[in-house]
């Protein structure tokens, strides 16, 4: 299977990089939400494909993982002293998901490419981010890599195992293109999967 950045079809611009460490604390608190969702997509797939155990075991243990690593933030935010708060948040996972198709079992194939492209991203930017970060972040966030990596190649494989035998590939690129735009076109607030900031 393809590395995080062979799959992905372009790189987390500097400019993002930029904005990141002008919100530390954002950074942070968005952080935390996006291993909190993650969690809850993993444990919403379980509770929708009862049937599917390679699913259910997969995503038992990558909604563990996610929430480890919520505890793992929410903990540096507590040290540094920055309170959680609630944030709307970045347009990148609704925009992304919005050709997910409604019947089965497309659906479930879409969702799970869907999932493998959101970890391959936030690998990504994990890896883009942490040379600029204090030895704490840098540690923490290199740690995260072997893992988001991991969780990418399951979804992709469980995708691959729902689509009974299709080609999924013009599945992938269709998202995988989506990602791009999303990454590289500008957006009007900092958020952990946001593109850049636009000037106001």
């Amino acid at each position: 299977m393809k590395t995080v950045h062979e799959f992905l079809l372009c790189e987390t611009p500097d400019a993002w990089v930029k904005e990141a460490l002008k919100h530390p604390e954002m950074l942070l608190i968005d952080h935390a939400n996006c291993e909190k969702k993650a969690a809850g997509t993993a444990l919403n797939l379980m509770y929708r494909y009862v049937d599917n155990f390679n699913l259910l075991n997969k995503m038992s243990r990558l909604a563990r993982e996610e929430l480890r690593h919520f505890e793992q933030v929410i903990a540096i935010m507590e040290k540094r002293g920055i309170a959680y708060q609630q944030i709307t948040p970045a347009r990148y996972a609704a925009e992304l998901r919005k050709p997910i198709r409604t019947h089965e079992p497309a659906r479930l194939v879409d969702t799970l490419i869907v999932g493998a492209i959101i970890e391959a991203r936030s690998c990504e930017r994990f890896e883009k981010l942490a040379p600029h970060l204090d030895e704490e972040l840098q540690k923490f966030y290199l740690s995260l890599l072997k893992s988001e990596s991991r969780h990418y190649r399951d979804y992709l494989t469980l995708a691959k195992h729902a689509a009974e035998g299709k080609d999924i590939s013009a599945r992938v690129d269709l998202f995988l293109l989506r990602d791009k735009e999303l990454i590289e076109t500008g957006d009007c607030e900092f958020r952990f999967h946001s593109g850049v900031v636009e000037a106001s």
